[in-house]
């Protein structure tokens, strides 16, 4: 009985997200820090900008490992999406990964209707069902497909309601629905795979934490918007 009240509770929250860019039209700004292993890394930046019928959202994502002294991963990211009547028309990113350049070219085809994407691990068209994985949007976790914000490439993913969970962030409790994102190909290789735990505020459907593990434990959390 508990899993399927579980069950009916993440339908009705997937249905409530469907298309609900427009939740995002009062933000300015969604600031995330990143932790490993509890130690502050860097941080993840969405800037919401607002125009007519558009909406653009522009990301800046940075982040260090050390190792003695030594910086063993990097991230520099900086990505744009543009939304034309909460609909995905473009989205543009350029990264560094351990000086290694990443980039993806996202265009919506109004002829075939769906996206063509120019990307360094996929180049073809792919279904207007995809959401592109950054952490701002909830509509992540109502998908079965996303594109990699930082490569293009397209990962299948099955999202799974876990439980409702109060967390303290910065000093404040939150009443939460925690989620399970994991990639649908239990065989992929393992830092090809998702495996994601996000807990999210039901009141306004934000994205409070993610956390994951590869070579230890990763966070990103939510720490101011306006």
């Amino acid at each position: 009985m508990k899993n399927i009240l579980f069950f009916f509770i993440f339908i009705i929250f997937t249905t409530n997200a469907n298309g609900h860019i427009a939740d995002y039209l009062n933000l300015k700004k969604i600031y995330m820090e990143i932790f490993k292993d509890g130690k502050n890394i860097g941080f993840c930046e969405y800037k919401f900008i607002q125009k007519d019928s558009f909406l653009e959202v522009q990301n800046i994502t940075k982040f260090n490992v050390d190792l003695l002294g030594l910086k063993i991963f990097t991230i520099d990211s900086h990505g744009t999406e543009v939304y034309k009547n909460n609909k995905l028309i473009s989205f543009k990113s350029k990264t560094y990964q351990n000086k290694k350049q990443k980039f993806v070219n996202l265009n919506f085809k109004k002829k075939t209707n769906n996206f063509f994407i120019e990307g360094s691990s996929f180049v073809g068209f792919a279904s207007l069902n995809n959401v592109v994985g950054n952490w701002w949007n909830h509509d992540l976790l109502k998908t079965d497909t996303q594109i990699s914000p930082l490569s293009g490439s397209i990962k299948k993913q099955v999202v799974s309601f876990i439980q409702k969970e109060k967390i303290e962030l910065y000093g404040k409790e939150y009443n939460t629905h925690k989620f399970k994102l994991k990639s649908l190909d239990t065989n992929l290789p393992k830092d090809k795979k998702l495996d994601f735990d996000i807990w999210i505020n039901p009141k306004n459907n934000l994205i409070l934490k993610v956390s994951y593990n590869r070579m230890g434990t990763w966070e990103y959390r939510l720490k101011t918007l306006n």
